[in-house]
């Protein structure tokens, strides 16, 4: 290991950075330095301009995945190397907004029925029950189920936080049928390494297989379950800053754009056109007709 890359790692990890991100961060530095043929260090802000628009133009990388990019491009050369010019030398990509597509109550029980293997199965339960993150739902453990008081512990979720969220008497009875099967110790769904537990790229590959065995038409990744978890709730009358709560957001705006997508308050609303408020247009009579000689 480099001692430049020893040394984001010990920056990384004073401030409390996720494990994904840090080492997400990681990589895209050392494909940017691959892409040069040379050291991040002896590089600026040319070298990082002429590197987006490769991303951009010809990889035709997302805005999601250049943003990636450019924000461990922004913490190598602002923390790390401590360069004098400010991160406004590496612009960040506006991501565009899109609404996810929700499966509807009926779609999400005929998907998870789908699914033959029973420790998957039971995970994406989870995920959709509680609402969950893939990475909280993989990193569940034994004893962050409380049967006494109905919740789950999420333990360092998203932002590095913990919560509770609801335990449903449905999805108590399922994780019980599996223990009895499984007898899981330490993590509630291990992986294949002794003493790890499944990896997200496990339960994405069980998700695209029962996809394709539900013959659902509409995307479905482990995150759609979240966002079906959280509309279903909106639709049903839960509010929002409820539903905030549940789901670890930060900020209340990124739980409300589920109102754009819950349809009991979308296109369950009455149109103006049916208020009556509208004037009546008045049909002309038709003209009489011509005479005859």
């Amino acid at each position: 290991m480099t001692p430049l890359r020893q040394r984001m790692l010990e920056d990384m990890a004073i401030r409390n950075l996720a494990e994904n991100t840090q080492s997400a961060y990681i990589q895209q530095v050392i494909a940017y330095a691959k892409y040069f043929h040379r050291a991040p260090d002896e590089l600026g802000p040319e070298e990082i301009r002429a590197y987006q628009i490769y991303l951009t133009q010809t990889r035709m990388l997302s805005a999601s995945s250049v943003s990636v990019a450019t924000g461990a491009l922004r913490f190598l050369y602002k923390v790390t190397l401590k360069r004098p010019w400010g991160v406004e030398e590496i612009p960040m990509p506006k991501r565009p907004f899109k609404l996810p597509v929700i499966l509807s109550r009926e779609e999400v029980l005929h998907f998870l029925d789908s699914i033959g293997n029973l420790k998957h199965r039971v995970i994406l339960m989870t995920a959709y029950a509680a609402g969950l993150r893939i990475s909280e739902a993989t990193h569940l453990k034994v004893t962050d189920i409380d049967s006494q008081r109905m919740m789950l512990r999420v333990d360092q979720g998203k932002g590095r936080k913990d919560r509770y969220v609801m335990l449903s008497p449905r999805l108590l009875d399922e994780l019980r049928a599996y223990w009895k099967a499984a007898h899981p110790t330490l993590w509630l769904f291990p992986g294949d390494l002794p003493g790890q537990p499944i990896t997200r790229d496990a339960v994405g590959q069980a998700c695209q297989k029962a996809h394709r065995a539900s013959g659902i038409k509409k995307p479905i990744t482990p995150h759609s379950l979240r966002h079906a978890f959280a509309t279903h709730l909106l639709e049903s009358g839960t509010d929002v800053r409820t539903i905030q709560l549940l789901l670890g957001h930060r900020s209340l705006a990124t739980t409300s754009r589920y109102l754009k997508v819950a349809t009991s308050t979308v296109c369950a609303t009455a149109s103006p056109f049916d208020f009556d408020l509208l004037p009546k247009v008045e049909v002309p009579p038709p003209p009489p007709p011509p005479a005859h000689f």
